[in-house]
């Protein structure tokens, strides 16, 4: 599944850099299809299931979970976000990203802290502070915080280097660095942050990886989530992240338990194991597993990275991940984007690329054949019903737009009503 994108290395220069903050990237705005961000994408090939994968899901695509998941009304949007950048041009680029989508309000910051060194680790506040005040900007924002449970996480490690690291960690030689980490976000105004800790245990290149030792590591994680706890003030949730399928360890064998987990997540690129979406939805360690794991343990769930990847322009993926979203109402969903994963950084998926526009775009009406416009619009918006021309009996035509809020017209595209009036 998914590996390294090698987001962060050397990223303690990177760190300082984001002191310039927003005034440095603000110029980000006007370029509507930047370069994408310094980073290459996951590699890896199917893994085989062991001997005790799950067994596939037997339901049709997308199929609903066997009860509601809790705490996420039937009716409630998934708040959407995209990986644009770690730094202020991530942060940038999210208002251009929301302009392409027709306004439509990206409401999840993602991005990844270093796993270079602990020092970074900790979360240099010049790095935190632009994600902090944007989040803070707007009340129903959502900040997504990736966060290594080692240093120098992308070393390629041996398995035995790794074991005796997460040793280590269990005796609680490593709880200062997150109880810093906890107080910075909380001191910056981000305390009810969502942690995804550990990300992607269940594979094989990072440092942080759970292979090595099972038992360790679910005392690590739990040692960790405990200090970051005790902070004052604190609001975390932890998201348990593993790739999609079986990889190098099944991800059921890493999980630390329900007391340390808020959110089951998955990270879901098109690529195996699975031919097919409907593959990688029935398959062992799959996204109906994950759906039904989460239920068992009334856990909300969330999709931190997902996008293309080896089949290429893949528009069935595209739809089947847009309709699974829409049938399980994940608390959160940042596809990663910037080639080959991506939508709008991304001129190689041209055809999922409108799919998924078409999905989450305020736009309405077009003209056939026409692409909407990526320019902004210097035009005012009518604010009410307005005559068009003559309909050949003589009557005009007047047309108002149903605006349906911020929460659904993301998903739910605004209507016109229109109607016609007597000739005089």
């Amino acid at each position: 599944m998914p590996h390294s994108r090698r987001r962060l290395r050397g990223a303690c220069i990177a760190g300082v850099a984001t002191g310039l903050l927003l005034t440095g990237a603000g110029g980000a705005h006007g370029a509507l299809k930047p370069p994408p961000p310094p980073a290459p994408s996951p590699s890896g090939s199917a893994p085989v299931a062991p001997k005790d994968a799950a067994p596939a899901a037997k339901d049709s695509v997308p199929t609903a979970p066997k009860g509601p998941l809790p705490a996420v009304p039937k009716d409630s949007v998934p708040a959407v976000g995209a990986y644009l950048d770690y730094g202020p041009e991530g942060i940038a680029r999210m208002a251009d990203l929301s302009h392409w989508l027709g306004g439509a309000e990206l409401r999840v910051g993602h991005t990844y802290l270093p796993g270079d060194v602990w020092s970074n680790i900790e979360g240099q506040p010049d790095f935190l502070s632009p994600w902090a005040k944007w989040r803070r900007a707007k009340p129903d924002r959502m900040f997504v915080l990736n966060v290594p449970m080692q240093e120098h996480n992308e070393d390629n490690l041996s398995d035995d280097e790794v074991r005796d690291l997460i040793g280590q960690g269990a005796r609680g030689d490593f709880d200062d660095h997150y109880r810093k980490l906890a107080t910075r976000l909380v001191r910056l105004g981000v305390p009810d942050t969502v942690i995804v800790l550990g990300w992607e245990m269940n594979g094989t290149t990072y440092t942080q990886r759970c292979g090595p030792d099972p038992q360790g590591w679910k005392t690590y994680w739990n040692r960790i989530v405990t200090a970051m706890r005790s902070v004052p003030g604190q609001k975390f949730k932890f998201d348990f992240t593993p790739n999609r399928g079986p990889d190098d360890i099944p991800w059921t064998q890493c999980y630390p338990g329900d007391r340390t987990v808020d959110i089951v997540g998955m990270d879901s690129y098109d690529q195996p194991p699975g031919d097919t979406f409907e593959d990688q939805v029935k398959g062992p360690y799959g996204l109906q597993a994950q759906v039904d794991f989460a239920t068992a343990h009334k856990k909300q769930i969330s999709y931190p990275e997902w996008g293309l990847y080896r089949n290429g322009d893949d528009t069935d993926y595209m739809r089947g991940m847009l309709a699974w979203f829409d049938a399980h109402r994940p608390l959160y969903q940042t596809i990663t984007d910037y080639c080959p994963h991506g939508v709008w950084q991304c001129d190689e998926n041209p055809d999922a690329s409108k799919i998924f526009r078409t999905a989450v775009s305020q736009e309405t009406e077009q003209e056939p054949g026409t692409e909407p416009s990526t320019e902004p619009s210097t035009e005012p918006k009518p604010t009410g019903p307005e005559p068009t021309e003559p309909e050949p009996m003589g009557g005009k035509r007047w047309c108002v737009r149903i605006d349906l809020g911020k929460w659904a017209n993301p998903w739910f595209k605004p209507r016109k009503i229109c109607w016609t009036l007597p000739k005089d």
